[in-house]
């Protein structure tokens, strides 16, 4: 799931004006960056510009090569997910930020957003939600608040990101052997996060938890 929530294009749905889209890829764990990179690459109308593993390293390369877009993780060894956000638009004012994280609930999403980032992609999002979300926030679409008014409900629910993940995938018709196999868990460990996120969300079963997510607007 993303935090934006309407309909995704597909990904062969060309940028608006038919131009290609230039992606700078930002995260500290190489496998990370560089399947992200492979995976936006194969889109036609993206064109990945480059890596980078610090803040700084970003800051200097979207000062460099101008790119379209920064897919930014929070989570860098040397600068706050806001200081890179402020500094990237301090040096290329019209490069827009997208932040890519798997903790949707840190505290760092909300100071990211209010320094001036477009919205927030989960990192387990499927490709067609991290696509559309490069095309729309590059076509100038305003997603932020959008992306904070979701990202405060999925703190209200007080569900952690691996909670909220497992009943995500039941809501899909995932079963447990596969939902464990998604996330590189044992069996028993969905079945620990299902009950933790029952009690926390006051449901006598699975589908008692997922009308409350749905009430809340998570589903």
């Amino acid at each position: 799931m993303t935090i934006i929530d309407d309909t995704p294009a597909t990904d062969t749905v060309a940028a608006a004006d038919g131009a290609s889209i230039s992606v700078l890829v930002v995260d500290d764990h190489p496998i990370v960056a560089e399947g992200v990179g492979h995976l936006v690459e194969s889109i036609p109308w993206i064109m990945l510009a480059d890596y980078a593993g610090t803040g700084r390293e970003a800051i200097t390369l979207a000062e460099r090569l101008r790119p379209d877009i920064v897919l930014l993780d929070l989570r860098l060894p040397d600068m706050l997910g806001s200081e890179v956000v402020h500094g990237i638009h301090r040096v290329a004012p019209e490069t827009r930020v997208i932040l890519f994280t798997a903790f949707p609930d840190h505290a760092a999403v909300q100071s990211a957003l209010a320094a001036g980032a477009e919205t927030v992609v989960l990192k387990d999002a499927v490709r067609a939600d991290l696509v559309d979300a490069i095309r729309r926030v590059a076509a100038g679409e305003s997603l932020a608040e959008r992306g904070r008014r979701l990202a405060r409900k999925l703190r209200r629910s007080t569900l952690t990101r691996r909670e909220y993940d497992v009943l995500r995938r039941i809501s899909m018709g995932e079963t447990t052997p596969e939902i464990a196999e998604a996330l590189g868990l044992t069996r028993n460990t969905v079945k620990t996060y299902v009950q933790s996120a029952l009690s926390k969300l006051g449901a006598r079963n699975r589908i008692e938890a997922l009308n409350r997510l749905s009430e809340l607007g998570l589903l």
